[in-house]
C-alpha cells in the first residue's frame, strides 16, 4: 500500500505565480501555495503501528526559482499540552516538532534533514548510511513558524545552493522526500511516508517525487577576527582569517578555509580515560562540518571511521600542543552518476602535517559502490600513511540492506612499509511487521593502521554479532508503555592470534511510554576474558566470567521539570561479583520558563576493584570513587541573543590494594611491587554569549577557566577534591570572536 500511495504522488509539481514570492512567516496563505503538492495521509510511526493519528498534521511541497518550500500545519486538541522549549541549534530536546529530510538524488545516498521546534529551535543534520544523522552540519535556509489556537504552522525555504546533487534530465528531477511531525507529550511521531528512521532501509524508502531542476549559485565568504586574551600567562592574542563557499552550480561545490580559527567557541567534555582506547570527539568546526556527508565512511565497531577530523589540527608530532592549520580545501561535485569529493588540508610548521581524502560513489539502481582513498604526510616522523577503502552496498528488495567494505592500509616510516587489510559485512534483514534481523562480521588485521586521518579504537580484531529484534505495539490502555523493541543479541571476539577476547549474550530493550519518556535497558553475560589492551602489549590478562547491567530512563517536561537517569553495574576486577562497580546517574532540569532553564547533573561512579595498568607487566587494583558535576544554564532573549554557561568538574580518588604481575597464559600473581594512591581533579567552565547577525554570521563573547590536578598519595577527602576542583586555574581565556556572511 506504501508504494502505491507513493507511486501516486510522483509528477510534476506546478509551480505556482512565478513571478512571485512566497513570505516565510509561518503561515502558508499566500496563494503560491495552492500549487502545492498537499499531503495529508501521515501514519503513526513512533510507535510503528501505521495507524492514523487523532491528530490531524498536513504538509505541502513546492519546487520554485528560490528554493524548495515546505509547510506544515500541525492540529492539536485543547487536552494534549504544547511544549515550546527553547533551544540552541542542533541542540535535541523533547519539544514538539516538525521534520523535513530530502534526497535530493533519489538514491538512498545521502540525505539532508531540516527540523523546527515549536520554540522555534532549528536543527539540521546529514543523514548517511541509511539511518545515521549527523548534526554537525549547519545549513542556511529560511524558517518561521506561527501558534494558532488549534494548532501550529511552519514554513521553510531552503534554497537549492544548500548541497550538491545531480543534473536532472529533460528539466526534471526525482527527490526523496519524507515529513513528520512529533508531538512532546506524547512521543507520537506520524510520517509521510509510513517509514521510520529506526529501520536499517530508511533513506531507501523515501517517497520519490519529480520535481523541476532548478539550480542556484552562491557566491559566500566569511571572514572572522578573534582576539583572545590570556588571564594565567598575560598578553593577547589576535587573529584573522576567512571561509569561502563557492557553487557555480548544482554539480560543483568548493569550500576552502585560509588561517582557520579553531578556538574555544565550543568546548569539549571532560573525561577521565585510563584505558588503552582513545576518547572520541565530535567535530564541531564549521569547515568540517559543512557537506562533510560524502566523506563519511564507518568502518569498525562504534565510532569507528576512515576520516576522523579531528585528527587535523591535533597534537603535533613532535608533541609541542596542538597543530596550527594553514588552509584547507573542500569540493564535492559529481559527473554524470558519479558523486566525487576531494578534502585537503595542511598544518604549519616542521612538525605540520598534510592530509588528502578523495572519495567517489555511484548509484546503479539497487546497488552502489564507492571508494575512498587517504594519505597523510608527516616530514617530521618521515612518514607517508596511505589508506584505500572501497564499499558496496546491495539492495535487492524492502526486506534487505547489505553493506561490504574492503579497506587496506599502507604505511612508510624511515625507509619500512607495513601493509595490512580488513573487511566488514553487515547484514539486515525485515523477517516481518514485527521481526528483524541482522548479521555483522568484522576483520581487521594486525597490521591495519587507520589512525593517520581515521578513528580505529584497535586492530588486530575479529568480530562476529548476529542479533534478533521483536518490536511490540499492541499494548492494553493502561499500559504504561507505548511501544517496546527488545534485543537478542550473541556476539564472540577474536584477536589475530587465535585468543577468545570474550563471548557475550545480551538482551535489550528500548522502550517509549506513553507521557512520551523513553528507557533502554540491557543484561549482558561475558565469558571469561582475555584482555589484550590492557598491558599496552605487554601479554594479555585472562579475568573472570562478567555481568553487566545497563538502565537508562529520560522523563520529559511536566510544567517546571525534566528528568534524565541512568544506572550501570557491572565487574570490573578480579573479585566475581564483589567487584561490581555502580555508575549512577541523574540530572534534573528546571525550566524558568520557555526561554531559561537550569540544569544540575550528578554523576556517582564506585569500583571496589579497579583493575589498572602501571607499567610493562605490572597491574594493580584500586578501590576508587568518582565524583561528577555537570551544570548549566541556557538563556534564550528574544531571536537573536542566547547566554549559554556550562561548568563540569571531577574528583577521583583510589586506594591501591594489590599489586599484580603478568604470568605467561595470562594469569596474574600477586606481586609485592609498591602502588601509590592517587587522586584527580579536573575543571571546566565556560559562559558564552552570542549574538546572530543574520544566519551563519555571529558575534561571541566567551569566558573560559579549566584545569587538571593529578597527586599521589594524596589524604584528601573526596569531598575536598571536588570543592578544591573549583580553585583550578590552569588555563583562564577571555575571547571576542566576530564572523560576518557576505554572499551573493
Amino acid at each position: 500500500m506504501q508504494r502505491v500511495l507513493q507511486c501516486l504522488v510522483i509528477g510534476l509539481f506546478a509551480v505556482g505565480a512565478a513571478h512571485a514570492e512566497l513570505r516565510i512567516d509561518g503561515v502558508p496563505d499566500e496563494p503560491e501555495w495552492a500549487g502545492a503538492q498537499h499531503i495529508t495521509d501521515f501514519k503513526i510511526v513512533q510507535p510503528l503501528t501505521r495507524a492514523v493519528s487523532r491528530q490531524a498534521t498536513e504538509a505541502w511541497i513546492l519546487a520554485t526559482p528560490k528554493g524548495l518550500a515546505v509547510a506544515f500545519r500541525s492540529t492539536m486538541s485543547a487536552d494534549v499540552a504544547r511544549s515550546r522549549q527553547r533551544s540552541e541549534r542542533d541542540q535535541f530536546a523533547t519539544v514538539d516538532r516538525v521534520n523535513f529530510v530530502i534526497d535530493y538524488d533519489g538514491d538512498g545516498g545521502t540525505g539532508y534533514n531540516f527540523t523546527l521546534t515549536l520554540g522555534n529551535g532549528v536543527l539540521d543534520a546529514v543523514v548517511v548510511n541509511e539511518n545515521v544523522f549527523r548534526q554537525d552540519w549547519d545549513g542556511d535556509w529560511q524558517h518561521a513558524i506561527a501558534e494558532q489556537a488549534d494548532g501550529w504552522t511552519v514554513e521553510m525555504l531552503i534554497p537549492w545552493h544548500i548541497a550538491p546533487m545531480k543534473p536532472g534530465k529533460a528539466g526534471k528531477r526525482v527527490v526523496g522526500v519524507y515529513f513528520d511531525r512529533v508531538i512532546a507529550s506524547t512521543g507520537e511521531r506520524v510520517a509521510w511516508p509510513a517509514v521510520s528512521y529506526f529501520e536499517p532501509r530508511y533513506l531507501s524508502e523515501l517517497a520519490k517525487i519529480e520535481i523541476p531542476a532548478y539550480s542556484q549559485s552562491l557566491l559566500a565568504v566569511t571572514p572572522y577576527a578573534v582576539s583572545n586574551a590570556d588571564l594565567v600567562q598575560g598578553g593577547t592574542s589576535t587573529d584573522v582569517g576567512a571561509d569561502v563557499f563557492w557553487k557555480p552550480s548544482g554539480r560543483f561545490q568548493l569550500t576552502a578555509t585560509i588561517n582557520p580559527d579553531f578556538g574555544q567557541i565550543e568546548s569539549d567534555e571532560l573525561v577521565v580515560n585510563f584505558d588503552a582506547i582513545e576518547t572520541f570527539f565530535c567535530d564541531k568546526r564549521p569547515f568540517f562540518t559543512e557537506n562533510q556527508g560524502l566523506f563519511d565512511v564507518p568502518f569498525g565497531y562504534g565510532t569507528s571511521n576512515l576520516i576522523y577530523t579531528r585528527r587535523v589540527g591535533g597534537a603535533a608530532d613532535d608533541g609541542s600542543g596542538p597543530a596550527d592549520v594553514l588552509a584547507a580545501l573542500k569540493l564535492n561535485g559529481n559527473l554524470g552518476h558519479v558523486d566525487y569529493g576531494l578534502l585537503a588540508s595542511s598544518e604549519r610548521g616542521a612538525a605540520g602535517r598534510d592530509f588528502l581524502a578523495f572519495r567517489a560513489t555511484q548509484d546503479f539502481g539497487s546497488q552502489d559502490m564507492g571508494v575512498l582513498a587517504t594519505q597523510v604526510r608527516s616530514d617530521y616522523l618521515d612518514r607517508a600513511a596511505t589508506v584505500v577503502g572501497l564499499d558496496h552496498h546491495w539492495k535487492p528488495n524492502q526486506r534487505w540492506n547489505v553493506v561490504t567494505q574492503l579497506v587496506g592500509s599502507s604505511v612508510n616510516q624511515r625507509g619500512a612499509t607495513e601493509r595490512d587489510a580488513g573487511m566488514q559485512i553487515r547484514i539486515n534483514n525485515e523477517l516481518s511487521t514485527r521481526w528483524r534481523q541482522s548479521l555483522y562480521l568484522l576483520h581487521l588485521g594486525d597490521g591495519l593502521q587507520l589512525n593517520d586521518f581515521g578513528y580505529l579504537d584497535r586492530n588486530n580484531f575479529n568480530y562476529l554479532r548476529y542479533e534478533m529484534r521483536r518490536r511490540v505495539t499492541d499494548f492494553a490502555s493502561k499500559s504504561w508503555y507505548r511501544s517496546q523493541d527488545w534485543g537478542y543479541v550473541a556476539s564472540t571476539r577474536r584477536n589475530e592470534h587465535g585468543d577468545t577476547i570474550f563471548t557475550a549474550l545480551q538482551v535489550n530493550r528500548t522502550s517509549e511510554t506513553k507521557g512520551g519518556g523513553n528507557e533502554f535497558f540491557a543484561l549482558t553475560q561475558l565469558t571469561s576474558v582475555n584482555d589484550d589492551l590492557i598491558s599496552r602489549g605487554n601479554g594479555k590478562v585472562r579475568l573472570p566470567d562478567r555481568l553487566n547491567l545497563e538502565f537508562n530512563r529520560n522523563w520529559p517536561r511536566r510544567n517546571h521539570w525534566s528528568f534524565n537517569a541512568s544506572l550501570n553495574a557491572g565487574q570490573t576486577g578480579l573479585e566475581g561479583l564483589s567487584s561490581t562497580a555502580f555508575n549512577a546517574f541523574v540530572q534534573p532540569t528546571y525550566h524558568v520558563s520557555d526561554a531559561l532553564r537550569f540544569n544540575l547533573g550528578l554523576r556517582l561512579l564506585v569500583q571496589p576493584d579497579w583493575l589498572l595498568w602501571r607499567a610493562g607487566t605490572l597491574l594493580g587494583t584500586f578501590r576508587s570513587r568518582q565524583i561528577g558535576i555537570n551544570a548549566g544554564a541556557q538563556w534564550s532573549v528574544g531571536t537573536r541573543h542566547e547566554l549559554r554557561v556550562k561548568l563540569e568538574s571531577i574528583a577521583l580518588d583510589a586506594t591501591a590494594k594489590q599489586a599484580w604481575r603478568i604470568q605467561p597464559g595470562g594469569s596474574l600473581a600477586a606481586s609485592n611491587d609498591p602502588l601509590d594512591d592517587f587522586s584527580l581533579r579536573r575543571l571546566g567552565f565556560q559562559m558564552r554569549y552570542r549574538y546572530e547577525l543574520r544566519p551563519l554570521s555571529y558575534l561571541y563573547v566567551v569566558y573560559s577557566r579549566g584545569g587538571a590536578d593529578f597527586a599521589t598519595n594524596s589524604d584528601e577527602s573526596l569531598g575536598n577534591l571536588i570543592s578544591s576542583a573549583f580553585s583550578l586555574r590552569d588555563s583562564e581565556q577571555f575571547l571576542v570572536k566576530f564572523n560576518y556572511r557576505f554572499q551573493r
